[in-house]
């Protein structure tokens, strides 16, 4: 669901958001527009009210962790975490964690990719949200789901900073709620 959809309609900060994210035609590749969330970085204001929604949502909820998937989850996730008492657990890409880890693989457009947790990071049990900048299809969430549900987390709800209004594989987040801000830009008379 869409945070204007969810008491959010007139909020300021949502258009401020939107606005922060600069679009990037043809990267990385011809026809993509790459939503660069570098920008809502830079921006004091935007990138504060970005983190604000998220903790008003999901302090209250109990929630014990949040996983950020890797990279840019891991920008909003630290700052939701401490502002609600919960841990940060990162879920990186394969050969990153030093210690013994837990993997799960998940299909992309043009390939496989690979999620890990660290073994004993979350207990079973324990309340998780996950964290990401933008959400298309789905497959990452899906396999972090996945990933949390293996070592006993309950996994309440997925959040996104950008996401798709039609999400192709939200059939593929195995019922959980998705939680998305803003949709992407567009630039008129691009290219």
């Amino acid at each position: 669901m869409f945070a204007a959809e969810n008491g959010l309609k007139s909020d300021p900060r949502l258009q401020g958001i939107s606005e922060a994210i600069r679009v990037v035609p043809h990267f990385p590749k011809q026809g993509i527009m790459f939503q660069d969330i570098t920008t809502l970085l830079l921006d004091h204001k935007a990138f504060k009210d970005t983190v604000d929604i998220f903790v008003d949502r999901y302090r209250g909820m109990n929630i014990s962790v949040v996983a950020g998937v890797e990279a840019r989850g891991f920008v909003f996730g630290p700052a939701i975490a401490l502002a609600i008492g919960a841990k940060f657990v990162p879920l990186r890409k394969p050969r990153k964690l030093p210690g013994e880890v837990i993997s799960e693989a998940y299909e992309l457009e043009y390939g496989t990719d690979c999620l890990e947790i660290h073994v004993g990071a979350v207990q079973p049990g324990e309340r998780a949200i996950v964290i990401d900048d933008l959400v298309a299809t789905g497959g990452t969430l899906s396999a972090a789901i996945r990933l949390l549900e293996r070592v006993g987390a309950e996994v309440i709800e997925c959040a996104c900073v950008i996401g798709v209004r039609e999400v192709k594989g939200q059939c593929r987040l195995n019922g959980k709620p998705l939680y998305i801000l803003v949709e992407p830009r567009q630039i008129d008379n691009c290219c």
